[in-house]
């Protein structure tokens, strides 16, 4: 595979590099490389190795899975920083700003700390050509060493094999569930999707599986690698749920069986904390009962089953894009019923399931209200999901120019005691963010309250 592209655009001189802003960057790196997005491990390993990035020689969690890496992820940020561990985690994408990608002990890092890395990625690539991504991934190993932190928690963007992410060996990796999304790239099959998820596994490695079911070919790949211990949820680690609480048995480094304090039922699957627990202590993360719990509490990631109360109305904001984590999303609806109406906000993406997802929700709102995306290449047409909702039988339609039009005739529509679920993709979730802040300051409600 070349490491060239024909096309290369002008190289700025240092005295623009220093001068440039980070969101003049951010828009640089979007026309830097001939295509969004391009999976391969050739180019960006090269980079790394020139900026004298690997081998990594702090310990890293990998994380892979179709939906809750996010989740999972938080969690093992929490667990780890109560145990005193300096972390460094990379996730993607953002919601609000790029910076969100790339936190050091649960702060995300200042517009110059990026800046500088990507400078020094800029000078070392020569004429590699570097996706946004692999100039994303590369700049938090460099920030995580400059910040000397203690252990990496890497989220994978997609796949796993020829994930930019890859190119770290991981030393305890994670998979969480496994379903069908982005099949044109991963394949059509749960079994071709875990094949690729189970590239992030290494010889005589740990590895956690999330995934309640997983596919027979992702048992194969364990075997195939050499990785272990396997750590399989509902075997090695296990969890009960009850009437609104949940209990978990995890595995301490030594192998011995640790049981954590029951836990409320919350916005967090247990399957996602137990899976961030468990990798946590794999690592010798040394915690106790009260400082797990006191960990968790923290745990409320943005834009996962995220709720706010209002004026007496309710909005949960989740980005869930595929059947699966709908269908969880609606499990979470079912099990928090509101007073009065259920409404949905829903925009997603053109190569979703975006009948799959129809067909699970019908009957779940009372209303829908649809936006275009301007500016989008990706999203679906408002009007093309409203003919599938009209085809299921869907009351009370509303397609609107923008998210923000559309989260407005929502709100319009609302009396106490109605919810406003806000649903469908990441940049749908990023969109109705502000405005409700917005709405919940003039409130007097403080960020991030429930």
């Amino acid at each position: 595979m070349s490491l060239k592209t024909a096309t290369m655009p002008p190289r700025w001189s240092r005295l623009e590099m220093s001068k440039t802003s980070l969101e003049q960057w951010l828009q640089r790196l979007e026309t830097l490389h001939p295509r969004e997005m391009e999976l391969g491990l050739d180019r960006i390993t090269t980079v790394a190795h020139s900026l004298q990035l690997l081998p990594v020689s702090r310990p890293v969690v990998t994380v892979a899975g179709t939906n809750g890496k996010g989740s999972t992820v938080a969690v093992l940020e929490a667990v780890l920083q109560e145990a005193g561990h300096r972390t460094g985690v990379f996730t993607s994408p953002h919601l609000l700003r790029f910076n969100e990608r790339i936190r050091v002990d649960g702060r995300d890092v200042d517009d110059e700390d990026i800046v500088a890395a990507f400078e020094a990625i800029d000078r070392a690539r020569g004429e590699v050509s570097l996706t946004y991504f692999e100039f994303a991934a590369l700049a938090a190993l460099i920030v995580f060493r400059a910040a000397g932190v203690d252990t990496l928690v890497l989220e994978v963007g997609l796949g796993g094999r020829l994930d930019a992410v890859n190119m770290v060996d991981a030393s305890v990796a994670v998979i969480t569930s496994i379903d069908l999304d982005h099949q044109d790239w991963l394949g059509s099959s749960r079994a071709e999707i875990a094949r690729e998820k189970a590239g992030i596994l290494r010889a005589a490695t740990p590895v956690v599986i999330a995934d309640a079911d997983p596919p027979p070919e992702l048992v194969r790949c364990i075997t195939e690698v050499g990785a272990g211990p396997a750590l399989f949820l509902g075997k090695e680690f296990t969890l009960e749920t009850g009437t609104g609480q949940w209990q978990g048995v995890v595995r301490q480094a030594d192998g011995a069986t640790r049981t954590l304090p029951p836990q409320a039922l919350g916005a967090v699957l247990p399957e996602n904390i137990c899976a961030g627990v468990q990798a946590a202590l794999l690592l010798g993360a040394s915690v106790s009962d009260e400082g797990l719990l006191r960990a968790l509490a923290t745990v409320a990631p943005v834009g996962r089953r995220q709720s706010r109360s209002v004026d007496g109305r309710r909005y949960v904001l989740d980005v869930a894009h595929n059947p699966a984590a709908v269908s969880r999303l609606l499990e979470f609806l079912r099990a928090t019923p509101c007073e009065g109406k259920t409404i949905g906000l829903f925009s997603v993406m053109a190569d979703k399931d975006i009948r799959g997802i129809v067909d699970l929700a019908a009957g779940c709102f009372d209303a829908w209200f649809l936006a275009d995306q301007p500016g989008s290449t990706r999203a679906a047409r408002a009007d093309e999901v409203a003919a599938a909702l009209r085809d299921a039988g869907q009351p009370m339609i509303s397609v609107s120019d923008n998210l923000r039009q559309a989260f407005a005739r929502a709100r319009s529509v609302m009396s106490e005691g109605d919810r406003l679920v806000v649903f469908g993709s990441f940049t749908t979730v990023a969109a109705v963010l502000p405005p409700l802040e917005l709405l919940a300051a003039k409130a007097g409600v403080a960020v991030g309250e429930v």
